[in-house]
C-alpha cells in the first residue's frame, strides 16, 4: 500500500542553504507531520545524523524516514570504495526501516552550482555501458543489505533525458530500479506519461514534482543554472494551476502496475514567495484524491 511523503526542500534547500535558513527546523517537522498529515519524510541536511536520534526526532511528530539522496560517484571510484562510502547511510537507512536507497551519480554534476543546464554532463555509449555495469553491482550489493537501488534522474547529471534513462535502464540488471521523478521528467524533454509507462515495472520510488513551463523555457533560453531555475520557481507541486503535470494518469500507470511505495512530494520552491504550508498541503490533497480516484490504495 503506498504512502504520502515529502522533503525538506520545500522549506529549506539542500543545494543552496541560504534559501530557508531562517525556517527553523522545529517549524519544518511540526508543518510537515501535525498540520498537513504527511507519513514521512526524506533525508535532508537540517536531519540528525545518528540513525536513532533521527528516527526519534522525526517520530515525535508522527514522520517515518522514508529515504535520502546518496551521492554515487562510480565514473571515478571502483566499485568497493562506492560500498565503503556508503556505509553511514547505509546504516542510517537500515536502522530506519527504509526500503530504497535514492542513488545519483554527482561526479560531474552541475546541479548544485551556476554552471548552465546546457553544459550538462553526456555519457558515450561505452561510457553508459561501464556506469550500469559498476551501478548494477552496487546494487546487488545494496540488494543483499535489503536496499533496492533507485536511481534519480535528474537535471544537470549524466542521466537527465529520456533517452539517457532508456540506455540506463536497458544497459543495468534487475537490482537497478528507477526513481521516477515527473518534474524532472518533464524538465528533461520527456513526456512523463509515455517515460512512466515504459519503465513502470523498474520504479521503486516516486517524486511528484511539478514544473511551470514558462520559467522552464526560460531557463533555457537564457542559459540559466539548475539553481536560477529553482529561484525562479521553476517547480511546484501537484494540484497547483501554474503547473504543466497532470498527475492524474501518473497515478493511475502506477495503480495498473500495482505500485506499492512511496509517493513524494519534492519541489523545491522559495518558501518566502510560495509558502510550504500552503503549497505541501495542496500538493498532498491533491495526490490523495487523484490515488483514491485512480485506485491507489494508501496505508491506513
Amino acid at each position: 500500500m503506498i504512502q504520502f511523503g515529502t522533503n525538506p526542500i520545500a522549506w529549506a534547500n539542500d543545494d543552496d542553504h541560504s534559501i530557508g535558513a531562517d525556517i527553523p527546523t522545529a517549524r519544518i517537522l511540526h508543518e510537515a507531520g501535525e498540520l498537513i498529515g504527511f507519513d514521512g519524510i526524506e533525508n535532508g541536511h537540517r536531519w540528525p545524523d545518528d540513525p536513532e536520534e533521527l528516527r526519534a526526532t522525526l517520530a515525535a511528530h508522527g514522520l517515518a524516514f522514508i529515504s535520502g539522496w546518496y551521492s554515487c560517484q562510480l565514473l571515478v571510484r571502483s566499485v568497493a570504495a562506492e560500498i565503503e562510502a556508503c556505509q553511514a547511510h547505509l546504516a542510517k537507512l537500515r536502522h530506519n526501516g527504509c526500503k530504497v536507497m535514492i542513488v545519483c551519480e554527482t561526479s560531474n554534476a552541475i546541479h548544485g552550482g551556476d554552471v548552465p543546464l546546457a553544459q550538462r554532463p553526456k555519457l558515450t555509449a561505452a561510457e553508459m555501458q561501464g556506469f550500469a555495469a559498476k551501478l548494477e553491482e552496487f546494487a546487488a550489493y545494496l540488494a543483499g543489505q535489503g536496499i533496492t537501488l533507485a536511481y534519480h534522474h535528474h537535471m544537470g547529471t549524466v542521466i537527465e533525458s529520456p533517452d539517457d534513462i532508456d540506455a540506463l535502464m536497458a544497459a543495468t540488471g534487475p537490482h537497478v530500479h528507477l526513481l521516477f521523478d515527473a518534474g524532472h521528467c518533464h524538465f528533461g524533454g520527456g513526456n512523463p506519461e509515455t517515460v512512466l509507462a515504459r519503465h513502470v515495472g523498474r520504479v521503486a520510488h516516486f517524486h511528484a514534482k511539478n514544473v511551470r513551463d514558462p520559467i522552464m523555457a526560460q531557463v533555457r533560453a537564457q542559459g540559466l543554472s539548475f539553481l536560477d531555475g529553482v529561484r525562479a520557481g521553476v517547480f511546484t507541486v501537484p494540484g497547483d494551476q501554474e503547473g504543466a503535470i497532470d498527475f492524474e494518469p501518473l497515478l493511475a500507470i502506477l495503480a495498473r502496475a500495482g505500485y506499492d511505495g512511496w509517493i513524494v512530494i519534492e519541489a523545491e520552491q522559495l518558501p518566502d514567495a510560495r509558502n510550504p504550508l500552503l503549497y505541501q498541503t495542496l500538493g498532498l490533497h491533491t495526490l490523495k484524491r487523484l490515488a483514491a480516484k485512480t485506485g491507489l490504495t494508501p496505508s491506513q
